[in-house]
């Protein structure tokens, strides 16, 4: 069939030069990544009031701080939806990887269609969970003045939670064979999109906060769209999808969720601690719900700052999966070590670019007379948090490796320990106890990740080690 011959070029990419291959499947990712990000940023500008007067003369009662602020009550369970996607995905990834290391086609495919299937099936349930239990929960989370805005706002969003798992799945599966290009061209085209409709579903159509949900579901469809035409019309991947014969494999299905779960748990952890971090945020400290403004136009420039290091990661679980596969650890060592560097020098010259221009970064949120008000604690974020970039290369590129390797439950464990173990009880220690009040938030979440990304980086290292020496024994034995 055409497309699917045993090597395309991402097979042979995964399969060459490890340093090569790193840098040839993160640069596509960073790019896209860094469009996905743009789009975030954009979205909260506009949300946040930025712009207003060019598009419309008319005053939008639905954008501002309070925006922002229904925004942040709904973005801990995206993320949640974002999570167990991409834990779907990268087990996928991982797995399907795997088999192109042992040059196993036919296990590549059926492992390309339980990662689908199985997406799928999570997709439909949890957005239907979430769409209708959306007043609960944020009535829960103490969203009181912004409560109508965040349920109208958060429905919108869940409801196309089934695109966001397709998407999710659809990179993962195009990035696992080496196919990091389209990925990025699909992330593109959908970040691209999503910043064009955003202003005129905002301001254009007098939409407010719930126009930006309507952008951003519309921008995933059509995504989809495009990501279904290349994997089931086209059909010149490397993988083939043969619904008709399919059979569910126990064995492929443990082979991909030994990694995806833990994988959604780990990116389930990062939303625990988002969620728990806005309740510390209400019930805690003294800003109540400006705080969870600062904390969610702030995290948007995380986001910014760490996408380089999101790119490289895509890369070393491909990479390492592909290695790890062919026995190759020499190579696996290789790659790791190389993204590791590259990852710590950028993020370390954008922690120092972020100190530097804080007060301008802040301003780009708060232009309007309301949003005036969180500006100085937004600075405090930023200047605080840009500790947080070089410390979560050793973090990141670490659960990269494990997950690359197959060893879903240590990059689990690294990343709990870092995001809930230790990051919960020092934001309540350093708020309630040290009364640092909301300035004890953001150096709990510095000196938390700090603390255990050297210890999952040092982990990685004996890991690595121990499976060269494990080689080395195998080889000896047999001469």
């Amino acid at each position: 069939m055409k497309g699917h011959s045993a090597e395309t070029q991402g097979v042979k990419t995964l399969l060459g030069d490890p340093k090569k291959a790193v840098i040839r499947l993160a640069i596509p990712m960073i790019i896209a990544m860094s469009a996905y990000t743009l789009y975030n940023l954009a979205d909260g500008l506009w949300v946040s009031g930025f712009g207003q007067d060019f598009f419309t003369n008319e005053v939008i009662t639905d954008v501002g701080p309070d925006a922002l602020t229904a925004v942040g009550f709904v973005l801990p369970f995206f993320m949640m939806l974002y999570a167990i996607s991409t834990g779907v995905g990268i087990g996928g990834s991982s797995a399907l990887s795997r088999k192109i290391g042992e040059k196993d086609k036919k296990g590549a495919d059926n492992v390309a269609i339980h990662s689908i299937i199985y997406t799928m099936i999570l997709g439909v349930l949890l957005t239907l969970i979430l769409f209708f239990s959306s007043e609960s929960i944020f009535s829960f989370m103490g969203a009181e003045k912004t409560a109508k805005m965040t349920v109208s706002y958060g429905k919108i969003i869940f409801a196309g939670g089934i695109f966001l798992f397709f998407t999710n799945v659809a990179y993962s599966i195009l990035r696992g064979e080496g196919d990091a290009k389209r990925a990025m061209y699909a992330m593109l085209f959908g970040s691209m999109l999503n910043i064009f409709l955003d202003p005129i579903f905002i301001y254009t159509f007098k939409m407010g906060v719930t126009g930006a949900a309507y952008a951003t579901v519309l921008s995933m469809a059509l995504t989809s769209i495009i990501l279904f035409y290349w994997l089931f019309l086209r059909k010149n991947t490397y993988v083939s999808f043969n619904f008709r014969d399919f059979k569910f494999s126990k064995k492929i299905s443990l082979d991909i969720f030994k990694v995806g779960l833990p994988a959604s748990v780990q990116q389930l952890s990062m939303s625990i601690t988002m969620l728990v971090i806005q309740l510390i945020i209400m019930r805690v400290t003294t800003v109540g719900e400006d705080g969870i403004s600062i904390y969610t136009a702030g995290w948007r420039v995380i986001m910014i700052a760490i996408l380089p290091l999101i790119g490289m990661v895509t890369a070393v679980v491909s990479v390492t999966g592909a290695t790890y596969g062919a026995k190759e650890y020499e190579k696996l060592k290789i790659a790791f070590m190389y993204a590791l560097k590259i990852g710590l020098i950028g993020e370390i010259i954008i922690a120092i670019l972020v100190y530097i221009f804080a007060p301008q970064i802040s301003y780009i949120f708060t232009s309007t007379p309301e949003g005036m008000r969180i500006q100085a604690g937004l600075i405090d974020f930023l200047r605080i948090t840009c500790l947080f970039y070089p410390g979560a290369a050793f973090g990141m590129m670490a659960s990269a490796m494990f997950q690359g390797t197959g060893k879903g439950n240590y990059a689990l464990i690294a990343t709990v320990l870092r995001t809930i173990v230790l990051a919960l009880p020092i934001a309540f220690i350093f708020t309630f106890y040290l009364n640092m009040d909301i300035t004890g938030v953001w150096w709990a979440l510095v000196v938390a990740n700090l603390i255990g990304s050297l210890v999952s980086f040092t982990w990685c290292k004996i890991y690595i080690r121990n499976l060269m020496l494990c080689n080395e024994k195998v080889e000896n034995t047999a001469l």
